[in-house]
């Protein structure tokens, strides 16, 4: 019993020296899915699957697999999931363009720019020009060229002048220069040119910007000769800053008349005609005038005028 007992224990000793030899497999799997391979570029579907959470795979931009194991990776989801590739990404929504029809379109002169060109001069004489305003009491006129002109854009603007030996003056636009009058030229009244320097030189460099002088002028309309309730011109005159756009009132609401390059609104249909002018100037300001009559060539005034800049 003794030799039998002794051949039991030391099998047993020997059983446990084999075991204690053979590598334990399930730990050694377990390490590399905890830890693959950092330097890996792809990953198998069987490791994209891992159910380990610490190692699931989130899309990056660039289509390289990242893990929730750094901050970076998780920004990077983040952003790719708030940014929607460019091909499916939502449009900002549209902002309805209406402003062209309560605000007016910039033209070619503008407020606080300054313009170069040069001054030459012609004879006024009684100060009538192409803006059809009529025979001025002051000569303190000049002619726009027209590019500047812009189709009678720039009729009635004020404009200070200044030479290069520092005089300046302050002329009212009332005619066109046509070409070739340079863009930035301004023919003057022989009498507004005379302020800057001698007539005899006939042409000076000059810079020149916009004014919105002081004035207790107020408005006028004036109907042109031919109106009727079936076609019609409208004129505006005494306006302290440029006009924009005029608009008339109709059953359907505003419209807005096109401009002609001699200074007048028309309605070419006779729609508006006789009713409320809306008028607006550079600056964006609109006047609503009420009560003008078709009365053809006859100077209408109005109790407003537009503020000054």
């Amino acid at each position: 019993m003794v030799g039998t007992a002794a051949a039991l224990a030391a099998a047993g000793v020997l059983v446990c020296l084999v075991l204690a030899l053979v590598p334990d497999r399930r730990t050694g799997a377990a390490s590399i899915a905890v830890a693959p391979d950092a330097r890996s570029q792809t990953r198998t579907p069987s490791e994209a699957h891992s159910p380990s959470p610490a190692v699931s795979p989130i899309p990056s931009p660039t289509g390289t697999p990242r893990t929730t194991e750094t901050p970076a990776a998780t920004a990077g989801a983040t952003s790719t999931v708030a940014q929607p590739s460019g091909t499916h990404a939502p449009r900002a929504p549209r902002v309805p363009r209406t402003t062209s029809k309560t605000v007016s379109q910039p033209g070619r002169i503008q407020p606080k720019t300054t313009y170069r060109g040069v001054a030459t001069l012609y004879e006024a004489g009684n100060g009538d020009g192409a803006c059809l305003f009529g025979p001025s009491n002051d000569l303190m006129i000049a002619a726009m060229n027209t590019t500047d002109y812009e189709s009678s854009r720039a009729c009635g603007a004020y404009v200070l002048v200044r030479a290069a030996n520092g005089a300046s003056v302050t002329v009212r636009i009332t005619n066109e220069c046509p070409l070739p009058c340079a863009p930035g030229q301004l023919d003057l009244s022989e009498e507004a040119f005379a302020k800057l320097a001698d007539r005899k030189l006939g042409r000076i460099p000059i810079t020149w910007h916009l004014l919105s002088p002081s004035t207790s002028e107020t408005i006028s309309i004036r109907y042109k000769v031919g109106s009727s309730p079936h076609w019609c011109g409208i004129q505006v005159i005494g306006h302290r800053n440029p006009v924009a756009r005029l608009e008339v009132s109709t059953p359907s609401g505003w419209r807005q008349l096109s401009r002609t390059d001699y200074n007048y609104f028309l309605s070419a249909d006779g729609s508006g005609c006789g009713s409320p002018i809306r008028i607006t100037d550079i600056y964006g300001e609109r006047l609503t005038v009420n009560g003008i009559a078709i009365r053809p060539d006859v100077v209408q005034p109005t109790r407003v005028q537009f503020a000054q800049h």
